[in-house]
């Protein structure tokens, strides 16, 4: 069995209907396909979305549980994941499949691989996430000779590639769940790093990396971790704290090596700049500070506060530019 877990909260109808549509499309896997809705008190609730759904193809639950965040949905659905699933495929609420995708990645882990992903188009895009991100190449990577094409062993460290050029989309992940059962989502990153740890965690596992260069997935516009994420506002400022924690945490779990190392450090200098330079705008703008937001982040990363006098130069010269004329 399949168990597809999609995390849901949205604030508009329709959107988690068109997920359902691309499950229903889906071409057999030549196993039975079971999704688990996890409602994480959904405005929109999940049950008003499928009552009138009546798939062929797949059964259908609906878990309800108060508001925790995306990592915290997929895990209630892995903790109710049927005894019989042999593997775990993701997809988010507001994305859908192509009607390949679950047949092709049955067949890519049945020849000895336990860890599979897919080329995606994000939201808007022409152009498929791998091309566009320029951080993997297929050709690199050794074709596996099945019936489906495009189909390649990944050879490498997959610790590496997520840490300095991460190229896996949720919503393209299926893993087999017998040879990862405990492995979990950390909670405590509710809007970024989250995916991350958790691929991070199966590849220094030992997991054996096999991915699609064909797209096999469509990102939608719905509720995401970073709708509404501008300056100024709560949730950037808050994701820039996760994002910095989650670069730190890195260190501090995985074996890393140097050039990982630096990488790590150069992407936390930016992030705490960035984190002065929201400061410095809600100043500006005479908006609230979140008290309590920063004084644990002044306990995660009290550097972050030595960049503001760099940022204030930052901000005063870009001012002087703009009224230069």
């Amino acid at each position: 069995m399949i168990t597809v877990i999609i995390p849901y909260y949205q604030k508009e109808s329709g959107i988690l209907t068109r997920a359902l549509a691309s499950i229903a499309a889906q071409q057999s896997p030549g196993m039975a396909v079971h999704v688990l809705i996890v409602d994480d008190a959904s405005p929109i609730s999940a049950e008003s979305e499928v009552k009138n759904l009546n798939p062929n193809n797949h059964t259908l639950q609906i878990i309800k549980q108060n508001n925790g965040g995306p990592g915290s949905a997929r895990n209630t659905g892995i903790n109710n994941a049927p005894p019989q699933t042999r593997y775990i495929a993701f997809l988010d609420s507001d994305d859908e499949w192509s009607p390949d995708h679950l047949r092709r990645a049955v067949t890519a882990m049945g020849v000895g691989f336990d860890f599979y992903f897919a080329d995606h188009h994000q939201l808007g895009a022409t152009v498929g996430a791998f091309a566009r991100a320029g951080r993997i190449r297929p050709e690199d990577h050794p074709q596996i000779p099945l019936p489906d094409k495009n189909i390649h062993a990944y050879t490498g460290d997959l610790l590496d590639q997520i840490i300095r050029g991460n190229v896996i989309g949720t919503s393209t992940v299926v893993y087999d769940f017998l040879r990862f059962p405990d492995k979990r989502f950390k909670i405590e990153f509710t809007n970024a790093g989250e995916d991350y740890l958790f691929w991070m965690d199966i590849a220094h596992s030992g997991a054996k990396g096999i991915f699609s260069n064909q797209s096999e997935a469509k990102y939608g516009r719905g509720v995401n971790i970073y709708a509404g994420t501008g300056w100024g506002n709560e949730k950037h400022l808050l994701r820039i704290h996760n994002e910095i924690k989650y670069k730190k945490l890195i260190c501090d779990i995985f074996p890393i090596t140097p050039l990982q190392h630096s990488h790590i450090i150069r992407d936390l200098k930016s992030l705490r700049f960035s984190f002065a330079q929201d400061l410095l705008h809600r100043v500006f703008h005479r908006k609230k500070l979140p008290l309590s937001l920063l004084r644990e982040h002044f306990v995660l990363d009290p550097l972050s506060f030595l960049l503001l006098p760099l940022a204030l130069l930052s901000s005063l010269t870009q001012r002087r530019k703009a009224k230069a004329p």
